[in-house]
């Protein structure tokens, strides 16, 4: 009989499995569609150009998010660039991101765990549990399903979830100097801001100045002087890029300010549709949440409750009101959930705790049994049903088998065996499966179906075939309908940098005006085709395999 594994677990039990969640997927596939895609393009377009002010995608100004990030990517991507090529090398600023909010939303929760004491300072009676909800906060983010797949990507929210755990780290510690824990929380947020704009300091900001008129032990001499030091910090940092950008140029800065000050979609609708994704993107962390702001009902007044709630009510009403409907939005609601559910999972009751811990693990255990059944499926074409899937799916793909993915999706799984059946019995075993279990099932995915995957939702022979049509002397390219991660896509894979269709696709029948641009490339739909008239003639009409929803055709005027 193996050693049982105790619990919670320690911090090298807690770092392996951080790194387990990490790691898989972020090297060796192309950028794939929506965000990945468009923030690999933007720190692309910053490496060929040298601008860093001015974020551009294909060529054209990006003013959605500030470029904190795509800083760090164009870091990467030119530290690591020449090894394993600059999307690869730039998706490990997602990989740094995540790991930093698993470190400081650890932190948040050991230092949330108990009422601060008179001295400002724990007893060493008060270290187990602080270790437990410690643990069960990193677990908590760790298994919440919305970032199974965000936190793999590249994108911008990742640095704003660090920012934000790192904020309540900094909130949450006691008996420390009051300007050094100040600066440190603003300059979070300045982070935060600088990442993905507004919404997150906002959200973060208030919850720590509401915090300080309810809370009574905040409401001392030592909130003004924290308040006044972060809010020093946080203009400092947040004011650096758009000072910069009104520098270079004003219209853009005013286009930015305007973008990020006004909502998009209306309020309601949007509340809604939150309300939704959130009830899967942060499951188990919800529940559990609502359960210890239940059981800790007495002590709502206390930091450790009251302001995680507030956060999470104030982050869910800012998203709501700024849109658009994302589900990656969601992610603001995740640090605060996680910390409130630490709470919980020591309160949980037995039955409640052992109905979460047994459901995921009969469901990442069933959900990964699929996975090692296509991937056996896809290498030796048995069972033929399930093979035939993969095939019809994916045209032209060959599945080929490769010793340190498979090595790697072995050690994952005998590794959350042994967690599944040899841990003792804790509060926390509960989490720990389930936190384990989304690893073992991304992880398992990431290396056994990558290939796979690539091959669906990579747009490199997209855009390499419209290139070959393309002659050298092209010229510009005129684009209709084409969605800014397939502009992206062709800019990073191909180079084609396209421009807006000036004047609209004239009729049928009818003889339009001259275009500005010879070429033009329209995205539709497979079994619908909208020719742009009379003169212009189609000169490629391709799509992604096994696509059924998309085609790109290139289209010429004249002869």
């Amino acid at each position: 009989m193996l050693p049982r594994l105790a619990l919670p677990p320690s911090r090298a039990v807690l770092a392996v499995l951080g790194l387990a969640f990490v790691a898989p997927g972020l090297v060796g596939h192309d950028p794939w569609r929506a965000f990945d895609v468009i923030a690999i393009e933007i720190a692309n377009q910053m490496h060929l150009s040298g601008d860093w002010t001015v974020p551009r995608l294909a060529g054209q100004p990006w003013l959605d998010d500030p470029p904190l990030f795509y800083w760090l990517e164009l870091a990467f991507g030119k530290a690591f660039g020449w090894l394993l090529g600059f999307h690869n090398a730039a998706r490990l600023a997602s990989g740094l991101a995540m790991l930093t909010a698993l470190w400081f939303i650890y932190l948040a929760a050991r230092h949330s765990a108990l009422p601060i004491s008179t001295a400002g300072r724990f007893s060493e009676t008060d270290l187990p549990v602080r270790r437990g909800d410690g643990a069960a906060g990193m677990l908590l983010l760790i298994g919440s399903l919305g970032l199974i797949v965000h936190a793999h990507e590249a994108v911008s929210d990742l640095a704003a979830l660090a920012a934000a755990c790192a904020a309540f780290a900094f909130l949450m510690t006691p008996g420390a100097n009051p300007f050094k824990t100040g600066a440190a929380f603003g300059a979070a947020l300045g982070i935060a801001f600088l990442s993905t704009g507004i919404v997150v300091p906002a959200v973060l900001g208030g919850s720590a100045l509401v915090g300080c008129l309810v809370c009574d032990e905040w409401r001392t001499p030592r909130a003004p002087r924290f308040l006044g030091a972060a809010l020093l910090a946080f203009a400092l940092l947040a004011l650096s890029w758009p000072l910069a950008l009104w520098l270079r140029s004003p219209e853009l800065a005013q286009s930015w300010w305007y973008a990020a000050t006004h909502a998009r979609d209306e309020f309601i609708p949007n509340l809604r549709y939150y309300l939704t994704t959130a009830s899967w993107f942060a499951w188990p962390a919800w529940p559990l949440a609502a359960w210890a702001a239940w059981a800790l009902r007495r002590e709502w007044r206390t930091p450790r409750v009251f302001v995680p709630l507030a956060a999470t009510l104030l982050g869910l009403l800012a998203i709501a009101w700024a849109g658009p409907q994302q589900d990656i939005n969601t992610m603001v609601l995740l640090p605060p959930l996680a910390l409130l559910g630490a709470h919980g999972v020591a309160r949980l009751r037995r039955g409640a705790a052992n109905m979460l811990d047994w459901f995921g693990v009969m469901t990442f255990g069933f959900f990964v049994f699929l996975i090692w059944l296509g991937y056996v499926s896809m290498l030796s074409g048995q069972p033929p049903k399930i093979a035939k899937y993969f095939a019809k799916t994916a045209p032209g793909f060959v599945a080929q088998f490769d010793a340190l993915a498979f090595g790697a999706a072995l050690a994952l799984t005998l590794a959350w065996l042994y967690l599944a059946f040899f841990t003792a019995p804790s509060p926390t075993r509960g989490v720990a499966r389930w936190a384990a279990g989304l690893v073992l099932l991304w992880g398992t995915f990431a290396t056994l179906w990558l290939p796979w995957a690539d091959h669906l939702k990579s747009y490199r022979s997209v855009a390499l075939q419209l290139k070959s049509t393309l002659p050298a002397n092209a010229g510009c390219i005129s684009e209709s309908e084409l969605a800014a991660p397939q502009r992206a896509a062709l800019s990073y894979h191909a180079g084609i940098l396209t421009e807006p269709f000036r004047a609209p696709l004239p009729a049928a029948k009818g003889a339009g005006p001259a275009p500005g641009c010879r070429f033009l490339i329209v995205q539709g739909h497979p079994r619908e085709e909208r020719t742009p008239g009379p003169g212009w003639r189609k000169l490629a009409d391709v799509g992604r395999p096994g696509d059924r929803d998309e085609r790109y055709r290139l289209y010429r005027y004249g002869g």
